[in-house]
């Protein structure tokens, strides 16, 4: 089987946008089965590679909603969004067989972050936050990623958005 094949698809899921599980499922279908695709037989390694592009894909889309850069562009999604995909990749993983312990340790670090330099901001008042998920939603990240209430920044209950909004 060409390889360029592979090497193409992967770069369609791992650069795919917000749906990189969908995007795999779109692709193998193309290989495998579409009347106008090659119908080849995706190979164990190949479908391995595959898989290695979702969670790629995902990656991305979740440090893109933690880069604080990114917080007042029209590409940010927000913490909620945040929130849903690490689930789906989390999901993902354990279904597949991934171990997601580097991704974890990487998120936790990049959302601790994010919420030091959110908190200090909203609490100087050079910017409105940018939050927009509830105490819930960000304690379940939280608690998934392996950020302990206790290592929240000062203040951090203040820059959530109010129920109900």
């Amino acid at each position: 089987m060409p390889s360029h094949l592979i090497d193409d698809e992967v770069l369609i899921i791992a650069d795919g946008g917000e749906m990189p599980e969908v995007t795999l499922y779109s692709c193998l279908y193309f290989l495998e089965t579409d009347p106008e695709g090659p119908n080849i037989c995706v190979s164990e390694s190949d479908l391995a590679r595959l898989k290695q592009a979702v969670i790629a894909g995902y990656r991305k889309i979740i440090l893109r909603d933690l880069t604080l850069e990114n917080r007042d562009k029209g590409l940010y999604r927000g913490l909620a969004r945040t929130a849903i995909n690490w689930r789906r990749l989390a999901r993902f993983c354990q279904r597949e067989g991934f171990d997601p312990t580097p991704l974890t340790t990487e998120i936790c670090a990049r959302l601790h972050h994010f919420l030091t330099v959110e908190c200090a901001e909203v609490a100087a008042r050079t910017r409105q936050t940018c939050i927009n998920c509830s105490q819930a939603e960000l304690m379940f990240l939280c608690d998934q990623v392996g950020l302990i209430p206790s290592q929240l920044p000062e203040g951090w209950e203040g820059v959530l958005c109010p129920p109900g909004a």
